[in-house]
């Protein structure tokens, strides 16, 4: 019934799927924090800076933003990202550019969860000495952090299903396998079947999990 899998890297191209989506979430983590902590911040400029990127961002088809980072930067620029290899260029592209637009959703989700921590604490923070880096960081992010788990998971999970748009530059994760598989098998709905399913193995294990651990650390006020 399956045979048509035979001679297909279904393993790899799901693989791939894989990096790109740890690779993406751990620099969208990142950034995102920073643009969260700039929308937060003192400073006009760099107020003004988090805000214009995340309404930019958010508004930008994830498909013209790889595009870009392939046309873009790749093509136009020449930014290789430290590699001579075509293959390996396009994933890492990819990767920036998942970045780029995840980066806006987290940082919104984790601005949402900085507004959750009553002022009192950040003014008793100051009032013993912190500046306003070591309120952030020591006071309210841990806070901000443990109350934003659920929406922090959804934003993982659609990252999991945006990888599917690398495919648009080449990369050779689980959706351009299953473009090549579809143009060369007479299997349509077993591919889509397939191909669902293990997505489904991907995503669904990592909203439970998350799920449990936000029921967890949530914040009790």
């Amino acid at each position: 019934m399956f045979d048509f899998l035979e001679g297909y890297d279904l393993w790899g191209a799901f693989w791939t799927t894989v990096q790109l989506t740890v690779l993406s979430a751990v620099g969208s983590l990142i950034w995102g924090t920073l643009l969260a902590a700039m929308r937060v911040g003192p400073v006009p400029l760099m107020r003004g800076f988090g805000t214009a990127y995340v309404n930019i961002v958010r508004n930008i088809p994830l498909t013209v933003i790889i595009l870009f980072t392939s046309l873009g930067l790749n093509q136009t620029f020449e930014v290789t990202l430290g590699s001579d290899q075509i293959d390996t260029t396009n994933f890492r592209l990819a990767v920036v550019g998942l970045i780029v637009y995840t980066s806006a959703f987290v940082c919104e989700a984790l601005r949402s969860g900085i507004n959750t921590v009553p002022v009192g604490q950040a003014e008793a923070a100051r009032a013993i000495g912190l500046n306003f880096t070591q309120v952030l960081t020591l006071v309210v992010l841990p806070q901000a952090f443990r109350s934003v788990v659920g929406p922090l998971a959804n934003v993982l999970i659609a990252l999991t299903k945006n990888t599917t748009v690398a495919a648009a530059i080449g990369v050779a994760e689980a959706a351009t396998l299953m473009k090549e598989m579809i143009e060369n098998e007479a299997q349509l709905v077993l591919i889509s079947a397939v191909f669902a399913f293990g997505f489904v193995c991907l995503t669904l294990p990592t909203g439970l999990i998350l799920g449990w651990v936000s029921k967890k650390v949530a914040v009790k006020r």
